[in-house]
């Protein structure tokens, strides 16, 4: 059984998209596993990510993967914004 998602996420600064999609550039280009695959997507002031996987349970942690590093990359680039 094949999974697919499309996640796609909105950004009001194009700053803070550009390093977004810096920062998971190489997670990107060399994936680990073997049972999804993840692209990567800048679309205006959007990320698309899209993830395809061989079943739901590879799907979800891909999922869970990237939506933690973009969490945790969107919080570093706030912290960062109000301490300077």
């Amino acid at each position: 059984m094949k999974a697919n998602a499309v996640v796609s996420l909105p950004f009001q600064s194009e700053k803070q998209l550009n390093a977004l999609t810096e920062a998971l550039a190489p997670e990107v280009l060399w994936q680990v596993g073997v049972r999804s695959k993840v692209m990567l997507i800048t679309d205006q002031h959007n990320i698309v990510l899209k993830v395809e996987a061989k079943d739901a349970v590879a799907l979800r942690a891909a999922l869970n993967a990237y939506l933690r590093w973009i969490t945790s990359i969107i919080n570093v680039l706030g912290f960062l914004e109000t301490a300077s």
